[in-house]
C-alpha cells in the first residue's frame, strides 16, 4: 500500500516537485519527472513506468478514473495537499485532478528493440519541446523502434515535450546521447545483429526524393536542428541524404512535419513489406 503523506505548506518536499516542473537540472538529480494529463498517466501506467508518487486534493472531488488509479496503485507515496498548491503544480488552466511522478529510465540503448523491420530516428540537438514531442508522437503512430535524441537538445523530460507527444513519450523508447561518438558503437552492433544497416540524412537539398529511398531496409533516420540541419559528422555518416518534393512558394517543412511526412513513407513501405512476405 502506498504511504500517505499530508502536505500543508510550501515544505521542501513541495518545493522538489515543484521543481520538476521548471527545472531541468531537478529532474537529472531527483531522477524523476512530473505527468499531468489523463492520456499521459493512462500510458505510463499501460507500459509500466516506475511511478514515484501520485499528487492530489482532498478538496478536489476526484473523478471515478482517479479514484481507481489510486486504488490500484503501486506508487510508494501518495501526496494529499492543498488545492491551491496543486494549481501551482498543474500547468492546464483547468487544475488537474491528479498528477504524478515517475522515475527517468536510464539512456541505454537495450531499451531499442531489434528486428528485422528496423527503423530508429535519430534527431541531433532539438531546440524545440513542440518539434521534438510531435517526432515522438510521429514515431509511436508509424512504428518505429525508438528515437535518439543527440547533442545540447530540449529536455525530453520537459513538461512542454511530453504535452506535445501526447502519451506517445511513454510507448516509445527514447535514449539521450551527449555526441553522435555514442552511437558509433551501437551502430556497429547493429549491423553486426541484422546483418545491414543504411543510415539515412534528412535535408532539403538532399541527393534523393524520399520517395526513392528503400525504407524496407533496416535505418537510422537522421535529423538535424532545426536551424542548422545535419552536422558534418552526422553527414559523413549518411548512407544518403532524402528531400521531399516540393511545390509552391515553401522552401522547405517544418522538421516536425518533414520528419512526420518520411515516417510515414517508411511505415507505407514496410507494411507493404510485411503483407508480402
Amino acid at each position: 500500500m502506498p504511504r500517505v503523506i499530508k502536505i500543508y505548506s510550501e515544505n521542501d518536499v513541495f518545493q522538489n516537485i515543484e521543481k520538476l516542473r521548471r527545472s531541468r537540472e531537478k529532474r537529472n538529480h531527483l531522477g524523476q519527472f512530473l505527468i499531468e494529463g489523463v492520456r499521459n498517466i493512462n500510458n505510463a501506467l499501460k507500459y509500466s513506468w516506475p511511478i514515484a508518487a501520485f499528487l492530489y486534493s482532498p478538496e478536489m472531488k476526484l473523478s471515478g478514473w482517479a479514484k481507481d488509479i489510486l486504488t490500484s496503485s503501486k506508487a510508494k507515496l501518495h501526496y494529499e495537499i492543498p488545492l491551491a498548491l496543486l494549481q501551482k503544480l498543474s500547468g492546464k488552466t483547468e487544475t488537474s485532478e491528479l498528477l504524478a511522478t515517475a522515475e527517468i529510465p536510464k539512456d541505454d540503448f537495450e531499451r531499442i528493440h531489434l528486428h528485422n523491420d528496423f527503423l530508429a530516428v535519430v534527431f541531433d540537438r532539438p531546440a524545440s519541446p513542440g518539434n521534438l514531442g510531435t517526432i515522438i508522437r510521429s514515431g509511436d503512430a508509424f512504428d518505429i523502434n525508438g528515437i535518439v535524441v543527440t547533442g545540447h537538445a530540449v529536455d525530453v523530460y520537459d513538461p512542454e515535450t511530453i504535452s506535445a507527444s501526447t502519451g506517445s513519450l511513454f510507448a516509445l523508447p527514447i535514449v539521450r546521447k551527449p555526441s553522435h561518438t555514442n552511437l558509433l558503437p551501437w551502430f556497429a552492433e547493429l549491423r553486426e545483429q541484422l546483418g545491414e544497416l543504411q543510415i539515412i540524412g534528412t535535408d532539403e537539398k538532399g541527393e534523393s526524393s524520399v520517395k526513392d529511398a528503400d525504407f524496407k531496409k533496416p535505418t537510422i533516420l537522421l535529423v538535424g536542428n532545426e536551424t542548422w540541419g545535419l552536422s558534418a559528422a552526422y553527414r559523413e555518416l549518411c548512407s544518403k541524404t532524402v528531400r521531399i518534393p516540393m511545390q509552391g512558394s515553401a522552401s522547405s517543412l517544418n522538421v516536425a512535419s518533414a520528419t512526420s511526412i518520411i515516417l510515414y513513407e517508411a511505415y507505407c513501405q514496410r507494411r507493404t513489406n510485411s503483407s508480402e512476405s
